[in-house]
């Protein structure tokens, strides 16, 4: 049995038996915009280029790689743009749930996935085909579809969508 306990911000639980009462804490999860990029008006998302075009901004610059996720809602308007790891000069780490989490709470129909290759080498690794087949199962779960998941360079782009699926 639990009941509210408003003085603390915890909620009561009594255990059946003899055991004592505990506090169990309470969360709540906001998601804050910190600041705007300019992109075209209400544009949908339609061409992997079109996503690069609009991702790429995010990476100018940086030594390392970084792995973006774009919340698009159910026209593919752009919702916003969430950096989901920073990593080192070859890898970043990224787990599936750290790409969802900001997708869930700014209601995001489906999404663009995208991380950069300092080296300037846009050849999927191993590991970027494993976490894409990842993104896109979990994805369809939660009903947030992947529509592409992009390598990007300074000059060049690898789009697993048009590169057919790992």
């Amino acid at each position: 049995m639990a009941s509210d306990s408003p003085h603390n911000g915890s909620l009561v639980v009594q255990p059946v038996g003899r055991k004592k009462p505990y506090a169990v804490p309470l969360y709540r999860v906001t998601l804050v915009r910190e600041r705007v990029q300019r992109t075209e008006p209400d544009l949908p998302v339609q061409t992997s280029v079109g996503a690069a075009s609009l991702l790429r901004p995010c990476f100018e610059g940086l030594d390392r790689e970084q792995f973006v996720v774009c919340g698009l809602d159910a026209k593919h308007g752009i919702i916003g743009v969430n950096v989901v790891s920073i990593g080192s000069l070859t890898m970043s780490l990224v787990h599936p749930r750290e790409v969802f989490k900001p997708l869930i709470l700014m209601n995001a129909c489906a999404c663009l996935c995208a991380h950069n290759h300092p080296s300037g080498d846009i050849t999927p690794s191993p590991e970027d085909r494993a976490l894409t087949s990842r993104l896109r199962s979990a994805g369809e779960l939660l009903g947030i579809t992947l529509l592409d998941h992009l390598i990007l360079t300074e000059e060049r782009m690898y789009s697993f969508a048009d590169h057919e699926w790992p």
